[in-house]
């Protein structure tokens, strides 16, 4: 046994961050994919932030699937809720359209298919405001394909379990470098509870 026993050693060349997330996911070129696994059979250090990446990510997906985070999702997602046998609510407006909405009790996942043109959009941010139009929250450069041609947004179901009867404005902006914002879909969510009691809270 030597000194150096059970010491990673530092990697010279690591890959980079999202391509190994990238190369988890099986979105990579097979020839880079084999590169990657030619450097990690022979890099344990690039092999322990693999581990991490995925322990993270796995726990990512849990929290998300718990239905409990105002979220950006994939459709992956929502078919393997509704493969599960879980409720799934969901509701798809026009850009510029709205929407009567509600929850009940029984529901699991609250999806909103926020349809638009993303194509060229490079950074998408989800802007959530009140019915005057005042920016309440923010999801900053959400994950977008650009021929996704929509948006699929997860609002908290506790959130949405709670709360009043409220109208919501959601609204799709592409964020240029310079910070120039151009508007890529508005969508009005007029929610009506449902729920037997007083709501948990009495603000957006």
């Amino acid at each position: 046994m030597t000194p150096f026993d059970g010491i990673a050693v530092p990697c010279r060349t690591p890959i980079d961050e999202a391509m190994l997330v990238d190369y988890w996911l099986a979105t990579l070129p097979s020839d880079v994919e084999e590169t990657v696994d030619e450097h990690l059979l022979a890099c344990d250090a690039c092999g322990d932030r693999l581990r991490d990446i995925i322990v993270l990510a796995d726990a990512l997906r849990e929290l998300a699937r718990s239905g409990s985070l105002r979220v950006v999702v994939t459709d992956d997602l929502v078919g393997l809720a509704i493969g599960e046998g879980r409720r799934v609510r969901q509701y798809a407006p026009p850009p510029g359209g709205d929407v009567q909405c509600t929850v009940s009790a029984d529901d699991d996942l609250l999806i909103a298919r926020l349809t638009a043109d993303l194509r060229g959009a490079g950074r998408v941010d989800v802007s959530f405001c009140d019915a005057q139009g005042v920016e309440r929250q923010r999801l900053v450069d959400v994950p977008v394909r650009e021929d996704a041609g929509a948006v699929i947004y997860q609002e908290g179901i506790g959130f949405a379990k709670t709360s009043p009867s409220i109208s919501m404005i959601t609204r799709l902006l592409a964020v240029a470098p310079d910070g120039t914002e151009r508007l890529l879909g508005a969508y009005a969510f007029h929610h009506t509870r449902t729920i037997p009691g007083p709501p948990g809270w009495e603000s957006f």
